[in-house]
């Protein structure tokens, strides 16, 4: 919409409000402030970015800052902390952790919890071996059932939760306790089942793809895929004259991505080439981002962590979204075990245990998902892993012990949700809650 027709849109509010003062206020709110802000340019964008701060609308900014604050700490203590051997180990061992973020936000996003998603990736895991090793099934078939168990398991806690009306967080410690005697169970008194070290399960985090061409391959497919999903997003929203980017904006974030997707292409191929596990970690959190944005069912989902009562009140069925969900969350722990078991190439006792559950929950947190349902993208899992995977690696090569990680990692946890806290208080004060 150009300007000279939001003037005279403009100008006809006016004319009404004249005519009808009642009127007046609704007429002058039907212009979106977006098309004003585009209109002016790189100052209406500027405007733009301090209302959104008064608003207290402060989105990924804190997380990316800090992190660029924790890299340029960690690499002034230790010049090995951005070196390309060091990145693509950080990448890799963060995926396990990071898929069951991902699959934690769906569940923040209905305001719950789950707390068994970690003794549920270590089902996978053992569930995976067992078949594996012990049955000599085809381990890439292992990998699917073993995630598929473990997306019938979140299933089974989302029907106690939704169906019968048992709280989430009692449902799923019960689910903590019980997969984690389960697994126990499963590896038998030995406790430990060595994997195939040239099997598919140990090869989701060792295998690499060494052609140079594969990483920026993808790095340009991404950005492609990247400018045409906008382009013909903002041509559907202008034929439908609703607020769109213009074609300069969409340029612009497109050089940005280009910029940072084949950095990341350039540092991974100076070391052993693109890893296996980088490359599913980020095409599932592309897949499920466009199931939440773009699809139905992710605006279902959003709108259940919105009001329950008002979702059930729009047709929504609220019982079937909260099992799903829950599945879902179960199907990600399931995959993320996997990629666990992979990295040390075995199942044993300690799987699922430890750190991964605070971890994985605080990775959403951490990176903008909010705990009060309703607000969060499976991105944010993304920022929020790589965060915390810095703050570990950093600390493991200054030789910081463990204790003092946790307790760092529980600042950076508690920061975040006073941010978000305070971040809400903000918004409702400026009535945009």
């Amino acid at each position: 919409m150009s300007a000279q027709n939001v003037k005279k849109e403009n100008a006809g509010a006016v004319q009404d409000s004249t005519s009808n003062p009642e009127s007046a206020a609704g007429s002058v709110a039907a212009v979106d402030p977006r098309l004003l802000v585009r209109e002016q340019g790189f100052a209406g964008y500027l405007t733009e970015f301090k209302r959104r701060i008064r608003g207290g609308e402060l989105g990924t900014m804190p997380v990316i800052a800090g992190l660029v604050v924790i890299w340029i700490i960690f690499q002034s203590l230790n010049s090995g902390f951005l070196t390309a051997g060091n990145l693509t180990a950080m990448s890799i061992t963060m995926v396990g952790t990071g898929l069951i973020a991902v699959g934690i936000v769906f569940v923040l996003l209905l305001g719950e919890i789950d707390l068994s998603v970690g003794s549920v990736s270590g089902v996978a895991g053992a569930f995976s071996a067992v078949l594996s090793v012990n049955h000599g099934v085809n381990d890439w078939l292992a990998i699917l059932i073993a995630i598929v168990t473990c997306l019938v398991i979140g299933a089974i806690h989302g029907f106690f939760f939704a169906r019968l009306g048992a709280p989430a967080f009692a449902v799923t410690l019960a689910g903590l306790l019980f997969w984690q005697g389960f697994m126990l169970q499963i590896l038998g008194d030995n406790g430990t089942i060595n994997l195939n070290p040239d099997g598919g399960i140990v090869k989701l985090t060792t295998y690499y793809f060494s052609d140079v061409a594969v990483g920026y391959g993808l790095a340009l497919v991404t950005v492609v895929l990247f400018f045409l999903s906008s382009y013909s997003d903002a041509r559907r929203r202008k034929a439908a004259d609703v607020p769109s980017r213009p074609l300069s904006e969409i340029i612009l974030r497109t050089v940005l991505l280009a910029v940072l997707a084949f950095a990341v292409a350039i540092m991974l191929n100076q070391y052993k080439g693109t890893p296996l596990a980088l490359v599913v970690f980020l095409a599932l959190v592309v897949l499920t981002d466009f199931v939440l944005r773009r699809t139905p069912y992710g605006r279902k989902v959003f709108a259940l962590g919105g009001s329950v009562e008002a979702s059930r009140r729009a047709g929504i069925n609220v019982t079937m979204i909260r099992i799903s969900v829950f599945g879902i969350a179960g199907a990600f722990a399931g995959a993320g075990g996997l990629f666990l078991a992979s990295k040390i190439a075995t199942a044993n006792q300690g799987a699922g245990t430890g750190d991964l559950l605070m971890n994985s929950i605080a990775a959403a947190v951490i990176g903008g998902v909010s705990l009060f349902g309703g607000r969060g993208r499976t991105w944010h899992a993304l920022l929020g892993v790589l965060v915390i995977s810095s703050i570990q690696n950093g600390l493991a090569l200054e030789g910081v012990a463990s204790p003092v990680q946790y307790m760092i990692t529980g600042a950076v946890l508690l920061a975040t949700v006073v941010i978000d806290s305070v971040t809400r208080k903000t918004q409702k004060s400026a009535g945009r809650a």
